[in-house]
Protein backbone atom coordinates (compact mmCIF):
# COMPACT_ATOMS: atom_id res chain seq x y z
CA UNK A 1 0.00 0.00 0.00
CA UNK A 2 0.70 3.74 -0.15
CA UNK A 3 3.01 4.44 2.71
CA UNK A 4 3.15 8.50 2.22
CA UNK A 5 0.69 10.71 4.88
CA UNK A 6 0.08 14.19 5.05
CA UNK A 7 -1.84 16.98 2.91
CA UNK A 8 -1.15 16.48 -0.82
CA UNK A 9 -2.06 20.11 -1.67
CA UNK A 10 1.16 20.86 -3.53
CA UNK A 11 1.31 16.94 -5.21
CA UNK A 12 1.69 16.99 -9.01
CA UNK A 13 -0.91 14.70 -11.18
CA UNK A 14 2.57 12.62 -12.05
CA UNK A 15 3.03 11.71 -7.76
CA UNK A 16 -0.41 11.40 -7.81
CA UNK A 17 -0.43 8.89 -10.82
CA UNK A 18 1.94 6.75 -8.93
CA UNK A 19 0.87 6.71 -5.72
CA UNK A 20 -2.57 5.72 -6.85
CA UNK A 21 -1.03 3.17 -9.26
CA UNK A 22 0.44 1.60 -6.44
CA UNK A 23 -2.38 1.74 -4.15
CA UNK A 24 -3.50 -1.74 -2.64
CA UNK A 25 -7.39 -0.62 -3.17
CA UNK A 26 -8.19 -3.96 -1.25
CA UNK A 27 -10.89 -5.83 -3.31
CA UNK A 28 -12.55 -2.21 -3.98
CA UNK A 29 -14.87 -2.67 -0.09
CA UNK A 30 -15.27 -0.06 1.99
CA UNK A 31 -12.78 -1.24 4.30
CA UNK A 32 -10.03 -1.28 1.20
CA UNK A 33 -11.18 2.35 0.20
CA UNK A 34 -10.93 3.23 3.56
CA UNK A 35 -7.49 2.00 4.23
CA UNK A 36 -6.46 3.80 0.44
CA UNK A 37 -7.91 7.44 1.86
CA UNK A 38 -5.98 6.62 4.85
CA UNK A 39 -2.56 6.15 3.90
CA UNK A 40 -3.05 9.14 1.36
CA UNK A 41 -4.08 11.48 3.91
CA UNK A 42 -7.26 12.35 2.90
CA UNK A 43 -10.53 12.65 4.93
CA UNK A 44 -13.35 10.62 4.43
CA UNK A 45 -16.64 12.97 3.64
CA UNK A 46 -19.74 12.71 2.02
CA UNK A 47 -22.90 10.16 2.45
CA UNK A 48 -22.87 6.09 2.26
CA UNK A 49 -24.21 6.18 -0.85
CA UNK A 50 -21.81 9.08 -2.69
CA UNK A 51 -18.75 9.43 -0.51
CA UNK A 52 -16.21 12.18 -1.17
CA UNK A 53 -12.46 12.63 -0.12
CA UNK A 54 -11.40 15.37 0.89
CA UNK A 55 -7.91 15.74 -0.78
CA UNK A 56 -6.42 18.97 0.13
CA UNK A 57 -5.74 19.65 -3.32
CA UNK A 58 -6.92 22.97 -4.67
CA UNK A 59 -8.62 21.10 -6.92
CA UNK A 60 -11.27 19.56 -5.02
CA UNK A 61 -12.55 16.77 -3.83
CA UNK A 62 -11.66 13.37 -4.89
CA UNK A 63 -15.49 11.06 -5.74
CA UNK A 64 -16.09 7.45 -5.02
CA UNK A 65 -18.71 5.88 -7.27
CA UNK A 66 -20.54 3.75 -5.43
CA UNK A 67 -22.06 0.44 -7.28
CA UNK A 68 -25.66 1.25 -8.48
CA UNK A 69 -28.43 -0.26 -10.64
CA UNK A 70 -26.25 0.53 -13.32
CA UNK A 71 -23.23 -0.72 -12.49
CA UNK A 72 -24.44 -4.19 -10.53
CA UNK A 73 -24.57 -6.24 -13.45
CA UNK A 74 -20.82 -5.66 -14.26
CA UNK A 75 -19.09 -6.21 -11.01
CA UNK A 76 -17.78 -9.03 -9.09
CA UNK A 77 -17.63 -8.34 -5.53
CA UNK A 78 -16.77 -4.67 -5.60
CA UNK A 79 -18.47 -1.97 -4.15
CA UNK A 80 -17.07 0.61 -5.68
CA UNK A 81 -16.14 0.90 -9.62
CA UNK A 82 -14.10 4.21 -9.66
CA UNK A 83 -11.92 6.59 -7.51
CA UNK A 84 -12.00 10.47 -9.70
CA UNK A 85 -9.67 12.68 -8.56
CA UNK A 86 -9.95 16.14 -10.44
CA UNK A 87 -6.39 17.36 -10.96
CA UNK A 88 -7.26 20.98 -12.70
CA UNK A 89 -10.16 23.53 -13.45
CA UNK A 90 -10.01 25.09 -17.04
CA UNK A 91 -12.17 27.57 -19.06
CA UNK A 92 -15.29 25.65 -20.35
CA UNK A 93 -14.60 26.57 -24.08
CA UNK A 94 -13.20 23.33 -25.84
CA UNK A 95 -9.81 25.46 -26.54
CA UNK A 96 -9.19 25.61 -22.59
CA UNK A 97 -10.72 22.62 -21.94
CA UNK A 98 -8.72 20.69 -24.79
CA UNK A 99 -5.38 22.56 -23.21
CA UNK A 100 -5.41 21.58 -19.62
CA UNK A 101 -6.28 18.05 -20.62
CA UNK A 102 -2.86 17.72 -22.90
CA UNK A 103 -1.22 19.17 -20.54
CA UNK A 104 -1.68 16.73 -18.09
CA UNK A 105 -1.39 13.53 -20.13
CA UNK A 106 1.87 14.91 -21.21
CA UNK A 107 2.94 15.18 -17.87
CA UNK A 108 1.79 11.53 -16.82
CA UNK A 109 3.11 10.40 -19.85
CA UNK A 110 6.45 11.46 -18.94
CA UNK A 111 5.98 9.91 -15.43
CA UNK A 112 4.34 6.91 -16.11
CA UNK A 113 4.67 5.82 -19.94
CA UNK A 114 2.93 5.79 -22.95
CA UNK A 115 -0.89 5.03 -22.53
CA UNK A 116 -2.02 1.61 -23.59
CA UNK A 117 -5.52 2.49 -24.56
CA UNK A 118 -6.95 6.20 -25.64
CA UNK A 119 -9.94 7.22 -27.01
CA UNK A 120 -13.20 8.99 -26.45
CA UNK A 121 -16.45 7.91 -25.26
CA UNK A 122 -18.51 10.19 -27.49
CA UNK A 123 -22.02 10.85 -25.97
CA UNK A 124 -22.13 7.64 -23.59
CA UNK A 125 -19.38 6.62 -20.90
CA UNK A 126 -19.06 3.39 -18.73
CA UNK A 127 -22.49 2.76 -17.12
CA UNK A 128 -24.14 5.18 -19.20
CA UNK A 129 -22.70 8.59 -18.11
CA UNK A 130 -22.75 10.91 -20.22
CA UNK A 131 -19.24 12.91 -21.05
CA UNK A 132 -18.47 17.03 -21.44
CA UNK A 133 -20.22 18.61 -24.58
CA UNK A 134 -16.78 19.87 -26.01
CA UNK A 135 -15.61 16.38 -26.20
CA UNK A 136 -14.62 13.38 -23.74
CA UNK A 137 -10.93 12.30 -24.47
CA UNK A 138 -9.08 10.09 -22.30
CA UNK A 139 -5.98 8.20 -22.06
CA UNK A 140 -5.57 4.68 -20.01
CA UNK A 141 -2.48 2.99 -18.37
CA UNK A 142 -4.24 -0.18 -17.83
CA UNK A 143 -3.42 -2.96 -15.43
CA UNK A 144 -4.44 -5.40 -13.46
CA UNK A 145 -6.27 -5.66 -10.94
CA UNK A 146 -7.02 -1.94 -11.44
CA UNK A 147 -6.55 0.98 -14.08
CA UNK A 148 -5.67 4.14 -14.06
CA UNK A 149 -6.99 6.70 -16.39
CA UNK A 150 -7.02 10.13 -17.33
CA UNK A 151 -10.28 11.49 -18.69
CA UNK A 152 -12.05 14.72 -19.38
CA UNK A 153 -14.17 15.80 -16.23
CA UNK A 154 -17.52 18.29 -16.10
CA UNK A 155 -14.67 21.10 -15.29
CA UNK A 156 -11.30 19.92 -16.44
CA UNK A 157 -9.02 16.87 -16.59
CA UNK A 158 -9.51 13.90 -13.95
CA UNK A 159 -7.15 11.34 -13.01
CA UNK A 160 -9.49 8.21 -12.01
CA UNK A 161 -8.53 4.71 -10.42
CA UNK A 162 -10.88 1.94 -10.89
CA UNK A 163 -10.88 -1.75 -11.17
CA UNK A 164 -10.15 -3.01 -14.28
CA UNK A 165 -12.73 -5.43 -14.95
CA UNK A 166 -16.71 -3.78 -14.29
CA UNK A 167 -15.56 -0.88 -17.08
CA UNK A 168 -14.29 -3.32 -19.63
CA UNK A 169 -17.54 -5.77 -18.88
CA UNK A 170 -19.66 -3.27 -19.57
CA UNK A 171 -17.88 -2.02 -22.84
CA UNK A 172 -17.75 -5.71 -24.21
CA UNK A 173 -21.37 -6.10 -23.47
CA UNK A 174 -22.63 -2.85 -25.02
CA UNK A 175 -21.85 -4.24 -28.53
CA UNK A 176 -25.25 -5.17 -29.32
CA UNK A 177 -25.55 -4.07 -32.91
CA UNK A 178 -28.50 -1.76 -31.88
CA UNK A 179 -28.20 1.76 -33.39
CA UNK A 180 -25.87 4.12 -31.11
CA UNK A 181 -24.98 1.55 -28.45
CA UNK A 182 -21.81 2.47 -28.33
CA UNK A 183 -20.31 6.20 -28.88
CA UNK A 184 -17.44 7.14 -29.85
CA UNK A 185 -14.07 5.55 -30.42
CA UNK A 186 -11.50 3.42 -29.11
CA UNK A 187 -7.77 2.19 -29.73
CA UNK A 188 -4.75 -0.08 -28.09
CA UNK A 189 -1.61 -0.70 -29.13
CA UNK A 190 0.79 -3.48 -28.91
CA UNK A 191 1.20 -2.94 -24.69
CA UNK A 192 1.94 -5.88 -23.04
CA UNK A 193 -0.91 -4.41 -20.06
CA UNK A 194 -3.45 -5.14 -23.36
CA UNK A 195 -3.01 -8.80 -22.94
CA UNK A 196 -6.96 -9.92 -22.81
CA UNK A 197 -8.21 -7.25 -23.97
CA UNK A 198 -11.19 -7.04 -26.09
CA UNK A 199 -13.22 -5.30 -28.81
CA UNK A 200 -17.03 -5.41 -29.23
CA UNK A 201 -18.70 -5.35 -31.86
CA UNK A 202 -20.50 -2.43 -33.03
CA UNK A 203 -23.40 -1.10 -34.81
CA UNK A 204 -24.85 0.13 -38.21
CA UNK A 205 -26.13 3.18 -39.14
CA UNK A 206 -29.76 2.10 -40.81
CA UNK A 207 -30.27 5.47 -42.29
CA UNK A 208 -28.91 8.47 -43.13
CA UNK A 209 -30.64 10.88 -40.83
CA UNK A 210 -28.41 8.10 -38.02
CA UNK A 211 -25.25 8.87 -39.99
CA UNK A 212 -26.14 12.78 -40.17
CA UNK A 213 -25.96 12.87 -36.44
CA UNK A 214 -23.45 10.29 -35.44
CA UNK A 215 -20.91 11.80 -38.51
CA UNK A 216 -21.66 15.27 -36.91
CA UNK A 217 -21.04 14.24 -33.51
CA UNK A 218 -18.10 13.17 -34.15
CA UNK A 219 -16.56 15.77 -36.78
CA UNK A 220 -17.51 18.38 -34.05
CA UNK A 221 -15.73 16.90 -31.66
CA UNK A 222 -12.57 16.02 -33.60
CA UNK A 223 -10.66 19.15 -33.51
CA UNK A 224 -10.74 19.28 -29.87
CA UNK A 225 -10.18 15.73 -28.79
CA UNK A 226 -7.50 15.08 -31.70
CA UNK A 227 -5.71 18.21 -29.75
CA UNK A 228 -5.89 16.95 -25.82
CA UNK A 229 -4.54 13.21 -27.03
CA UNK A 230 -1.85 14.27 -29.34
CA UNK A 231 -3.07 12.47 -32.22
CA UNK A 232 -3.51 13.48 -35.73
CA UNK A 233 -6.10 11.51 -37.79
CA UNK A 234 -6.16 10.86 -41.62
CA UNK A 235 -9.38 8.88 -42.53
CA UNK A 236 -10.56 8.28 -46.28
CA UNK A 237 -14.00 7.59 -46.91
CA UNK A 238 -15.10 5.56 -49.76
CA UNK A 239 -18.54 5.66 -51.67
CA UNK A 240 -20.15 2.12 -52.88
CA UNK A 241 -21.90 3.07 -56.30
CA UNK A 242 -22.66 1.10 -59.06
CA UNK A 243 -19.29 2.15 -60.53
CA UNK A 244 -16.78 0.45 -57.89
CA UNK A 245 -16.04 2.17 -54.75
CA UNK A 246 -14.17 5.26 -55.36
CA UNK A 247 -12.81 7.60 -52.63
CA UNK A 248 -14.91 10.56 -51.59
CA UNK A 249 -13.68 12.23 -48.52
CA UNK A 250 -10.31 12.83 -46.98
CA UNK A 251 -10.75 14.36 -43.42
CA UNK A 252 -7.33 15.21 -41.78
CA UNK A 253 -7.70 16.11 -38.13
CA UNK A 254 -4.54 17.22 -35.91
CA UNK A 255 -5.30 20.62 -34.03
CA UNK A 256 -7.42 21.70 -37.25
CA UNK A 257 -9.85 19.59 -38.98
CA UNK A 258 -9.73 19.46 -42.83
CA UNK A 259 -12.15 17.88 -45.52
CA UNK A 260 -11.62 17.10 -49.09
CA UNK A 261 -13.51 16.36 -51.40
CA UNK A 262 -13.09 14.02 -54.71
CA UNK A 263 -16.51 14.60 -56.55
CA UNK A 264 -17.22 12.24 -59.64
CA UNK A 265 -18.13 13.80 -62.76
CA UNK A 266 -21.85 14.67 -62.55
CA UNK A 267 -21.71 16.20 -59.17
CA UNK A 268 -20.92 19.87 -58.64
CA UNK A 269 -19.35 20.45 -55.17
CA UNK A 270 -19.66 24.02 -55.09
CA UNK A 271 -23.40 23.83 -55.27
CA UNK A 272 -23.48 21.41 -52.51
CA UNK A 273 -21.34 24.03 -50.53
CA UNK A 274 -17.16 23.14 -51.20
CA UNK A 275 -15.07 25.67 -51.73
CA UNK A 276 -11.59 25.44 -53.10
CA UNK A 277 -7.78 26.25 -51.89
CA UNK A 278 -8.56 29.63 -52.31
CA UNK A 279 -11.80 29.87 -50.52
CA UNK A 280 -10.19 27.82 -47.47
CA UNK A 281 -6.01 28.67 -47.44
CA UNK A 282 -5.35 27.20 -44.12
CA UNK A 283 -5.67 24.18 -46.55
CA UNK A 284 -2.69 24.14 -47.94
CA UNK A 285 -0.77 22.94 -45.49
CA UNK A 286 -2.43 19.86 -46.10
CA UNK A 287 -2.94 19.18 -49.73
CA UNK A 288 -1.52 20.79 -52.47
CA UNK A 289 -3.43 23.78 -54.38
CA UNK A 290 -5.57 21.03 -57.22
CA UNK A 291 -5.42 17.63 -55.41
CA UNK A 292 -8.61 17.64 -54.22
CA UNK A 293 -10.03 20.55 -55.66
CA UNK A 294 -12.95 20.99 -53.48
CA UNK A 295 -12.27 21.40 -49.18
CA UNK A 296 -13.30 22.37 -46.19
CA UNK A 297 -11.40 23.89 -43.20
CA UNK A 298 -13.46 23.12 -40.47
CA UNK A 299 -11.98 24.81 -37.87
CA UNK A 300 -9.87 24.11 -34.39
CA UNK A 301 -11.04 22.92 -30.88
CA UNK A 302 -14.93 24.10 -30.80
CA UNK A 303 -15.21 25.81 -34.27
CA UNK A 304 -16.37 23.10 -36.40
CA UNK A 305 -20.53 23.01 -37.17
CA UNK A 306 -20.87 19.11 -37.01
CA UNK A 307 -24.09 19.47 -37.65
CA UNK A 308 -23.61 21.05 -41.28
CA UNK A 309 -20.51 19.45 -41.83
CA UNK A 310 -22.07 15.80 -41.71
CA UNK A 311 -25.11 16.99 -44.03
CA UNK A 312 -22.50 17.97 -46.53
CA UNK A 313 -20.96 14.88 -46.43
CA UNK A 314 -24.07 12.74 -47.08
CA UNK A 315 -25.40 15.01 -49.30
CA UNK A 316 -22.50 14.75 -51.74
CA UNK A 317 -22.45 10.67 -50.83
CA UNK A 318 -25.80 10.44 -51.98
CA UNK A 319 -25.09 12.96 -55.45
CA UNK A 320 -22.58 10.72 -56.20
CA UNK A 321 -24.56 7.30 -56.12
CA UNK A 322 -24.25 6.65 -52.36
CA UNK A 323 -26.99 4.37 -52.10
CA UNK A 324 -27.17 3.75 -48.41
CA UNK A 325 -25.53 4.38 -45.25
CA UNK A 326 -23.40 1.18 -45.35
CA UNK A 327 -22.35 2.00 -48.77
CA UNK A 328 -20.42 5.03 -46.69
CA UNK A 329 -17.02 3.32 -45.70
CA UNK A 330 -14.61 4.14 -43.74
CA UNK A 331 -10.83 3.20 -45.34
CA UNK A 332 -9.13 0.32 -43.08
CA UNK A 333 -5.85 2.46 -43.16
CA UNK A 334 -7.78 4.72 -40.48
CA UNK A 335 -8.04 2.39 -38.07
CA UNK A 336 -3.65 2.88 -37.50
CA UNK A 337 -3.81 6.02 -35.31
CA UNK A 338 0.36 7.08 -33.55
CA UNK A 339 0.86 3.33 -32.92
CA UNK A 340 -2.84 2.36 -31.83
CA UNK A 341 -5.40 0.41 -33.66
CA UNK A 342 -8.62 2.64 -33.44
CA UNK A 343 -12.44 1.67 -33.95
CA UNK A 344 -14.70 4.15 -34.57
CA UNK A 345 -17.84 2.81 -32.73
CA UNK A 346 -19.65 5.71 -32.59
CA UNK A 347 -20.21 6.57 -36.72
CA UNK A 348 -21.75 3.26 -37.81
CA UNK A 349 -20.25 2.65 -41.23
CA UNK A 350 -18.43 -0.52 -42.14
CA UNK A 351 -14.48 -0.14 -42.26
CA UNK A 352 -12.80 -1.53 -45.58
Amino acid sequence: MIEQRGSTGEQGAADLARRLRAADTGGWTPDGMRAVADRLGWTWDGTPDRPVLLTGRPSGAARLRPVGTGEERYVDGESYVELAVPLASAAPDAAAQAAAFRAAREELTTALGTPSVLGSYGDMGPFYDSGPLWGAPFVRWRGRPDTLELRAGTSGPELVLRPTDPAENWFWRQGTGEEHSLSGFFGGNRDRANAGLGFPGGWTARSWETVTRSLGDFLGALPAEATALGIGFGMPFYGRTGSGAPLLFDVACGERLAIGCFAPDGVDPAALGWGTVAEHPGTASVWSDDDPVWRVDAGGPGEPKGRALAELLVATARAAGVREPAGLVIGGEAEYVDGYHVRYYGLGLPTG
